[in-house]
């Protein structure tokens, strides 16, 4: 179920991204007015259509309490999009987040260690997103690690929410929109 106060129409440019990870995908950002009807500026699951064609999709916060949305290949086929041109977008929160994907590597490291799942297992969606969106925006293999190990010993004291992590990127600006190929 969609909460309507959450809703949003709008235009938005289709861009490219400078720095493309070899796949066709294409990224908006969210009008501010429309970024701020939505409950949380962190990452989070919307209901969403292009040019009238609906999809289900994670919003990536910019930093700058708004955010932005990865549009793939086949959406962009699917919606007959186009990079560059406009494109009519809704948005709107889901009444409730669905379920996180556990990477292979924190679901091991929760497997191999009782006490840290069991608190995971006890936290709320929105925590457990938060915890994997942490230990995802890590740049390096080894910080990745080390944000592992670390959530395991936290979640193992009984720390139900990841501390010192702005999952805005706003404070530590940790997080922004890609950079346009324009």
């Amino acid at each position: 179920m969609v909460q309507q106060e959450t809703r949003s129409q709008f235009m938005a440019r289709l861009l490219s991204p400078k720095a493309a990870d070899g796949s066709d995908w294409a990224f908006i950002v969210l009008p501010p007015e429309a970024s701020a009807k939505l409950p949380r500026r962190g990452r989070m699951t919307v209901s969403a259509a292009i040019n009238g064609h609906s999809f289900e999709a994670l919003l990536e916060p910019n930093g700058q309490k708004s955010h932005w949305l990865r549009i793939d290949a086949a959406l962009l086929e699917a919606s007959a999009a186009k990079m560059g041109h406009e494109a009519e977008f809704e948005i709107a929160a889901l009444a409730q987040e669905p379920e996180p994907q556990v990477p292979g590597d924190l679901a091991l490291a929760l497997q191999a260690a009782p006490e840290s799942r069991a608190t995971w297992d006890a936290t709320t969606t929105l925590a457990r997103v938060d915890w994997i969106h942490w230990i995802t925006s890590a740049k390096q293999a080894k910080t990745r690690a080390k944000r592992i190990q670390d959530a395991c010993d936290m979640l193992a004291s009984g720390k139900k929410r990841v501390c010192c992590f702005d999952p805005s990127g706003f404070y530590s600006k940790a997080f922004c929109t890609p950079e346009t190929a324009d």
